[in-house]
């Protein structure tokens, strides 16, 4: 999809074909960045000269990441927070968020000594609600998914009076978001291209107003997993089905907002998706070369860059790294499973007699090889072999997949019968 956009500097735009102008304009990011100057991380963009040699265009990087609750999200949050009289602040606020944004509303509603009660499904991880109560919130869990948990907010916002902070919704937290894009474009203004992560679209929004108020012609590209094309869906008029595990659960909104909605589709170029596979390996890339730490949902912007590298080849794209949450235990997961794609960590089952030296003999040949043993196991019972043979299943290390090729051959130039062990990557990994 295309879209059009007001000149430079106005402050509103009009949707294409009609005359309303939209619920966020260029003068709320502005008037968002100067509130929120002092309060929040002016995160730092940064041209990588390394990934651009491996992705084929020129990429800057924003690094949300190194905000205080490692998220994009606290500029959306303060930027609501600041402006509730104070009648709603004695009331306190509310919100529902499973991750991210609890977290940007509890530090910064306590920082501003604002009562806050976050809601969170039952099945959020202990560690997320344990660090939302460290930030000085109570937390309230609700239900098995978000849409049980939205309700509860909600509830206890006509209860108790308290104000809802929307995660995405509502145009004070767009146009929180969309300084991220004012900051970008300040350092770099000859953006061609800005790749945006979007699950209910209140980056992509914000961004897109301000992005597209100071260069008309750059190209705003949001990105979602494949299992929750939720914003795909509604600017390409489609039904599309979300659902599933994802490693991008930040931006697994199964339903687009209906501010942010509007907000894209006038704005946005094109929403595309990208695969699990796609984001695990973007997740790697920046842990490998910039040598920071994504989650899954922070990682889909160099993911698009992977999958849909053509579209850029040659552009100089920014894209966003939208957070740093992410459980150690999936992250060391997603690091091995990187591993045995680049071919760094192969399986390799060996059939040899069942005699003495046998695994003397593999071990000595896989060592010449340049293979480094990491794990051994020398099976007799539970194989599909002649009974005077065994199976030697051994896990080495290698420099890539040619390399494990080259081990192979000369595990058979040496008599030995190799299978490679096959590893299939559909599903996400466990979190």
């Amino acid at each position: 999809m295309t879209a059009g956009a007001g000149p430079a500097g106005t402050g509103s735009f009009a949707e294409p074909g009609g005359n309303d102008p939209l619920p966020v304009t260029v003068d709320d990011v502005v008037a968002a960045a100067n509130r929120l100057t002092g309060a929040i991380e002016r995160t730092p963009s940064a041209h990588s000269r390394t990934l651009s040699q491996v992705l084929g265009c020129r990429v800057v990087v924003k690094f949300e990441n190194l905000q205080f609750v490692a998220s994009f999200k606290e500029r959306g949050a303060l930027n609501k927070l600041l402006q509730i009289s104070d009648g709603e602040r004695a009331k306190g606020v509310v919100a529902m968020s499973a991750g991210n944004h609890a977290q940007a509303v509890a530090y910064h509603a306590t920082r501003l000594g604002i009562d806050a009660t976050i809601v969170m499904p039952t099945i959020t991880p202990f560690v997320k609600v344990q660090r939302t109560r460290e930030l000085g919130a109570a937390v309230v869990l609700r239900g098995d998914g978000l849409a049980e948990a939205e309700a509860e907010a909600m509830r206890l916002a006509g209860d108790e009076g308290r104000t809802y902070v929307h995660p995405f919704d509502d145009p004070a937290v767009i146009a929180g978001q969309g300084t991220c894009a004012l900051e970008m474009l300040t350092d770099d203004p000859d953006l061609e291209v800005l790749v945006v992560p979007v699950g209910g679209g209140g980056l992509l929004a914000g961004m897109a107003v301000a992005a597209k108020a100071l260069s008309p012609e750059i190209e705003l590209i949001g990105v979602q997993t494949e299992r929750y094309p939720s914003m795909a869906a509604r600017i390409s008029h489609t039904d599309l089905p979300c659902g599933g595990s994802t490693i991008a659960e930040g931006i697994a909104v199964p339903r687009a907002g209906l501010v942010t909605g509007r907000i894209v589709e006038a704005l946005v170029d094109d929403v595309v998706t990208v695969t699990e596979e796609h984001i695990e390996q973007g997740m790697n890339l920046l842990l490998e070369i910039e040598k920071v730490v994504a989650e899954g949902a922070g990682a889909t912007g160099v993911a698009t860059l992977i999958e849909h590298r053509d579209r850029f080849a040659g552009k100089k794209v920014g894209v966003v790294i939208t957070g740093g949450n992410v459980d150690p235990r999936l992250l060391a997961s997603v690091i091995m499973r990187g591993l045995i794609r680049n071919g760094r960590l192969t399986r390799l089952r060996v059939e040899v007699p069942d005699a003495p030296g046998s695994m003397g003999d593999v071990t000595t040949i896989l060592g010449r090889a340049g293979a480094n043993i990491v794990e051994i196991l020398h099976q007799r019972m539970f194989v599909d072999l002649s009974a005077k043979s065994a199976e030697i299943e051994v896990t080495v290390e290698t420099l890539d997949n040619h390399h494990v090729h080259r081990v192979v051959a000369a595990l058979e130039d040496a008599g030995y019968a190799v299978r490679i062990g096959k590893f299939t990557f559909r599903d996400p990994p466990p979190g």
